[in-house]
């Protein structure tokens, strides 16, 4: 059984205000196995690549952030997030495609949740959780 990441601030990013406020409250797997925390180079849902050979471009210009942070397999967060609002899933699938597929990852910034370990019952036991912070 996966990490999970629990959402407890709006995350920061490209989509509406109210899309990005449904997510509050979810549990989402991680899709990072070892270290809870990544530093990775991540790209806007609008201003970032579509594509393969756009992604290697925009990579070699320096087209990306450098951030620390947590991924989540994009398909795997919208079905979740279509169990409590039905209407911000539709609103990524109709208004980034290019993402709705098995291989694209959202990423969190450090700060928006707390990770909880396997077998934790909720986010603010002690032992098997990390709590963080910004």
């Amino acid at each position: 059984m996966p990490m999970r990441l629990r959402i407890t601030s709006t995350p920061p990013g490209e989509a509406p205000f109210w899309v990005r406020e449904k997510g509050l409250g979810l549990n989402l797997p991680l899709a990072q196995r070892k270290s809870p925390l990544l530093t990775v180079r991540v790209f806007g849902i609008f201003t970032g690549p579509k594509g393969f050979v756009s992604g290697v471009i925009a990579f070699l210009l320096g087209r990306h952030e450098k951030q620390s942070g947590y991924v989540v397999e994009t398909l795997v967060a919208i079905e979740v997030l279509a169990q409590s609002s039905p209407q911000a899933a539709a609103w990524w699938r109709e208004n980034v495609p290019h993402l709705i597929k098995p291989r694209p990852f959202f990423f969190f910034q450090q700060g928006v949740g707390s990770v909880v370990k396997p077998g934790c019952l909720t986010h603010l036991c002690k032992r098997n959780c990390l709590r963080l912070s910004a």
